[in-house]
């Protein structure tokens, strides 16, 4: 296997550099086969999500598009794929980020009961416990 950093995905997604594009291209398509894929790990995968949706701008439904063709291509492999299509699916209807959703389903799955969180968005997913903000708050 052949690990991916994200500047890899992101210049074969966005197609923003007409020479890194290029060399991510070639190098995506033929150096990453069935017999030898391409990895990409879950922090890639957190990233390349933030990265196109601050920088990029990239919408939600996109977005999603772009992780379950990543996850369904059969020259890629990407880390806890059962556990990245959890977090799709929490996504896909949920406020927080993705990488929110990929911690507690991760978490969950280590065995965690839930995951903590002052996030107001996340704190709105059942795997999370929202922490109040001050002492006195239940």
């Amino acid at each position: 296997m052949i690990g991916l950093d994200t500047n890899m995905l992101i210049r074969y997604i966005t197609q923003d550099d007409d020479e890194q594009s290029g060399k991510a291209v070639n190098f995506l398509e033929q150096k990453c086969t069935i017999e030898d894929p391409g990895y990409i790990n879950l922090i890639v995968l957190c990233e390349m999500v933030w990265v196109l949706k601050r920088a990029y701008g990239y919408e939600k439904r996109i977005i999603i598009d772009v992780l379950e063709k990543l996850i369904q291509t059969g020259q890629l492999v990407v880390e806890k794929s059962e556990l990245v299509w959890e977090a799709i699916e929490a996504y896909k209807t949920g406020l927080a980020d993705f990488s929110d959703y990929l911690i507690a389903i991760s978490n969950k799955s280590a065995g965690c009961q839930y995951t903590t969180t002052f996030d107001h968005r996340a704190g709105a997913f059942n795997l999370f416990r929202k922490l109040p903000h001050f002492p006195n708050d239940k």
